[in-house]
């Protein structure tokens, strides 16, 4: 029996009513939730296999006001602060199966959340892509034509990775530990691309290589996928990628006077021919958002008064005049530059990108953005940021 709670003027309880003071009925919910006056006589109970929410909106309680919330289902519940409202707490909004608490109302818009158990579960894996700049296509000097930039290294767990190699292994967060998610940068003309990372406490740090820069009529253009070879009087060599990260660059012949293609994550670039310019390499598609998206292509080399390498798929840049910078956020390769008019475009900005499956507790992400595609929470950091699980 519970009580007729709230009491109206003239109530007379019973003995049992008086002894029921407590016993608070309980509504039940099955999908997300938004508190209500009333609630404040109940105690609410989700009961969902998927991840939900109970939001408090602004100017719904009063001081004094004693909300009670748990969570019976599988899936985790996360108490949500409306618009203007606080809610603090030194435990977990996100509710595990079986996790409660009460939230009490020190004001129309802030309340505090007191945790009584089951706090959010980690993750049992996270999912990643890491994807570093792509390298800048080549500097074109007198009569030298550039190459193209190669792509960024890639390193996945979903669907493929770069270089050809098997896939990675999703790694477990620690409980509390922030890691920091560095995004690098696309490398200027004839330079490297910068890696890209995950890193923290307990964690081997999960670096992607910077794409090589696209040759000249010299240098080493090695990096996570390599930069094709400058065009000269001389034949030049592509530069190697990195070992299940990206693919070699292509080359160029002796007085071809094109640029080699930079490589890709997914295939080698292009050799040039003579007069004409090598494509980049593809990139890889990988489906860690929900959605299928090509990254890591090399950029094209450009031509001597021929024909000008295209950018490979997945963000490579062209080669031609002007080249043609990487996709930002794609880590692809820039365009190789034009004999003494035009030097070589920048390689794109890499990305990294988490997934966890939405059964337990969204992260605290810092600099990223979260999507929550059927059955995951995916964080998409496209700047430099950090992200926790737990307290």
């Amino acid at each position: 029996m519970t009580t007729p709670f709230p009491f109206v003027a003239s109530s007379v309880l019973t003995a049992q009513q008086l002894n029921d003071i407590q016993n608070l009925p309980i509504s039940d919910k099955t999908a997300s939730y938004v508190l209500t006056a009333t609630d404040t006589y109940k105690r609410t109970i989700m009961n969902s296999a998927s991840a939900t929410t109970i939001t408090v909106n602004n100017s719904i309680f009063t001081v004094g006001d004693v909300i009670q919330v748990a969570n019976k289902g599988a899936g985790t519940c996360t108490i949500t602060a409306g618009a203007g409202v606080t809610i603090n707490t030194s435990g977990s909004l996100a509710l595990a199966q079986y996790g409660g608490g009460y939230l009490l109302a020190l004001s129309a818009s802030t309340f505090t959340f007191f945790n009584l158990g089951g706090g959010a579960a980690l993750p049992s894996a996270v999912d990643y892509l890491v994807l570093a700049g792509g390298g800048g296509g080549g500097l074109a000097n007198t009569t030298s034509a550039g190459g193209g930039g190669g792509a960024g290294g890639l390193r996945s767990t979903v669907t493929a990775t770069g270089g050809g190699g098997s896939l990675e292994t999703a790694f477990a967060p620690t409980k509390g530990v922030t890691y920091t998610i560095t995004i690098g940068a696309g490398g200027a003309n004839s330079s490297n691309g910068v890696d890209s990372s995950i890193s923290g406490t307990g964690l081997t740090t999960i670096t992607s290589v910077g794409g090589g820069r696209g040759g000249t009529d010299n240098s080493t253009n090695n990096g996570g996928s390599g930069g094709g070879g400058g065009g000269d009087v001389t034949g030049r060599a592509g530069g190697t990628g990195t070992a299940n990260q990206g693919f070699a660059g292509g080359s160029s012949p002796s007085g071809g006077y094109a640029g080699g293609g930079g490589g890709g994550a997914g295939a080698v670039g292009t050799n040039s021919l003579t007069l004409v310019g090598g494509a980049g390499g593809a990139g890889v598609a990988i489906s860690i958002t929900g959605s299928s998206v090509t990254y890591g292509g090399g950029g094209g080399g450009t031509s001597n008064g021929g024909t000008n390498g295209s950018g490979g798929v997945g963000g490579g840049g062209n080669g031609g005049n002007p080249p043609t910078a990487g996709t930002v956020n794609r880590g692809g390769g820039g365009g190789g530059g034009v004999p003494n008019l035009v030097n070589g475009a920048a390689g794109g900005k890499g990305v990294v990108i988490l997934r966890t499956p939405d059964t337990v507790a969204v992260g605290l992400a810092i600099g990223a953005t979260v999507t929550n595609p059927t059955g995951f929470y995916v964080y998409t950091f496209n700047d430099s940021g950090t992200i926790k699980w737990g307290n």
